[in-house]
């Protein structure tokens, strides 16, 4: 994939306006609040594999709607006193995997907790899932998450997905293992976008890894990428010719660039100038709006798969660093 979008010089500077609802923060909290309402009810249930160094838990806790979540927890063994805790959200289409595809940062001294996107991970033979969204619609779809509600903000996919990743940080917080003041979002592509959101949403968020993010400024991605899963709502917006002010407004609730617009803590991004699944643009339209502290690593030759293990390295350095500083 040639470069299509913006020069970096441009990027760099790339500062667009953003579509906010005037009641955004009240839509949040509403929908937090709501949550809250049901017991988190965590459980993080030994998994009898003989890993010499890491200990696996198989967790489930309760998302919206009190929606059973599962996820992996991994806690380097014998480790003295709470250590720092990295929560993991998950590309779109992939599930929760297998234990020991999450062994980074275990290795590393760090617990990971890996939270599964819900509806995901049936369609990915190499990172199965174990959890489905109970919660429908009755409103017509494409094929795919992006327009599963997308008339109405309240019912729409993300809003159940970005709580479930805010309540996934509940359960982290209250495990005895792990340092409450430590807890580091993180993930690429849609686990990106969800990163960015819980960033916002969540006070105990300590700082956020975001790659390569998806969910972010989506009325320039669906209009210069021909890429899934932005063409999903593409392939919508051509059937449902009348509903693109309505389907523009929900999405304004769960835009990245809204998110990062509130966002204080300390960010380490990726990008990739040949993304044509996240565009670069979009990327640093999110980048440019944090309000934290920040850094962005570049990859110039890369498409959506990003710095892969060299931005693995780049995030572990940025984190021994920043918490050696606090």
């Amino acid at each position: 994939m040639p470069l299509f979008d913006l020069p970096l010089d441009q990027l760099r500077g790339y500062l667009p306006d953003r579509d906010e609802p005037a009641d955004f923060d009240d839509f949040w909290s509403r929908t937090l609040a709501e949550a809250g309402e049901f017991d988190l009810a965590a459980e993080f249930t030994p998994y009898d594999l003989p890993f010499a160094g890491v200990e696996v838990y198989d967790v489930s806790f309760a998302g919206w709607g009190g929606h059973r979540i599962n996820g992996w927890f991994l806690l380097p063994r014998g480790a003295e006193g709470p250590v720092s805790c990295v929560m993991h959200y998950i590309g779109y289409s992939g599930g929760r995997g297998f234990p020991k595809d999450h062994l980074f940062w275990p290795a590393a001294g760090y617990a990971v907790f890996v939270v599964e996107t819900r509806g995901h991970g049936g369609a990915n033979p190499g990172s199965p899932g174990a959890t489905g969204d109970p919660h429908g619609s009755a409103a017509p779809q494409a094929p795919g998450m992006m327009t599963r509600g997308i008339l109405d903000p309240d019912d729409y996919y993300y809003r159940r997905v970005f709580t479930d990743a805010v309540r996934a940080v509940d359960a982290a917080v209250a495990h005895p293992a792990v340092d409450e003041s430590r807890i580091i979002v993180s993930g690429g592509s849609q686990g990106g976008g969800i990163a960015q959101a819980t960033a916002a949403l969540h006070p105990s968020v300590k700082a956020a890894l975001i790659d390569v993010p998806f969910l972010t400024h989506f009325r320039r991605a669906v209009e210069i990428t021909g890429r899934d899963p932005y063409q999903e709502l593409v392939r919508f917006l051509a059937t449902r010719r009348d509903s693109a002010g309505q389907v523009f407004k929900t999405l304004s609730y769960f835009d990245g660039l809204n998110f990062a617009a509130r966002s204080r803590v300390p960010a380490l991004y990726s990008v990739a100038l040949m993304d044509d699944v996240c565009p670069p643009s979009t990327v640093f339209a999110a980048y440019n709006h944090w309000q934290g502290p920040k850094e962005i690593t570049v990859w110039p030759w890369n498409n959506h798969e990003g710095g892969g293990g060299f931005q693995s390295e780049e995030q572990l350095r940025y984190l021994h660093k920043l918490l050696a500083d606090d």
